[in-house]
């Protein structure tokens, strides 16, 4: 899952990195207003972690602007303010603990996809993002951690072509950027689609020549 922090204090922001990249989450920062918006009009996140007071704009502007364009990336405020913003999904007043964050953020996230342990479900294949447990007909299929991430990224996008380079920087975050080709990204999705097969998925991630991939089943 991807994690977008918009936090102006450095100390606090790389804490929050770093503890929940320690957590498994794919984790993205911006420290201003305009790096924000940059990032959440290109990209997608499963949770913001939003502070109010930014050096040059306000984060409830873009709350407002993200609820605007009908995006429904979950939003919990983290501030030093003491009421929970209309259009928030949840509100965290600092200081707190990581361990209550860390709550909070699957909690909104488990309430996004519908209650329950927010599995996800497509042919004979089942994934559960808690726990990182992938089954296919009832038996369990172990997968490296990018391999997950990047089956949990298809499957809540079934039939849609994701561009190499868009998938590159869903799973691999800021990263990616330090890289120069995607060789990495044709590794992994070819052991990923050989386990698949092996253990007789009935979906498969076909490539889509000078696209991507697209996850059909």
């Amino acid at each position: 899952m991807k994690l977008l922090i918009v936090e102006d204090e450095s100390s606090l922001r790389e804490l929050l990195a770093r503890a929940l990249r320690k957590e498994q989450y794919v984790v993205e920062t911006a420290s201003t207003y305009a790096e924000a918006s940059d990032k959440l009009a290109a990209y997608s996140y499963d949770c913001i972690l939003l502070d109010i007071m930014l050096p040059d704009g306000n984060g409830l502007q873009l709350l407002e602007r993200l609820r605007r364009a009908d995006k429904r990336e979950n939003v919990i405020i983290i501030s030093a303010r003491d009421s929970l913003e209309e259009g928030a999904d949840d509100y965290l007043p600092k200081p707190f603990h990581l361990a209550e964050l860390s709550a909070r953020i699957q909690s909104v996230i488990r309430r996004s996809r519908g209650g329950g342990k927010g599995g996800i479900a497509l042919g004979n294949v089942t994934l559960d993002p808690e726990s990182c447990r992938v089954e296919i007909d009832g038996k369990e299929v172990a997968l490296l951690k990018k391999e997950f991430d990047i089956l949990s990224y298809f499957m809540q996008r079934p039939r849609h072509v994701v561009d190499k380079a868009v998938l590159a920087e869903a799973v691999w975050g800021d990263h990616v950027d330090q890289s120069d080709n995607f060789h990495f990204v044709y590794s992994q999705v070819k052991n990923l689609r050989r386990k698949l097969e092996e253990a007789g998925a009935s979906i498969e991630i076909k490539a889509v020549y000078g696209f991507g991939y697209k996850l059909i089943d």
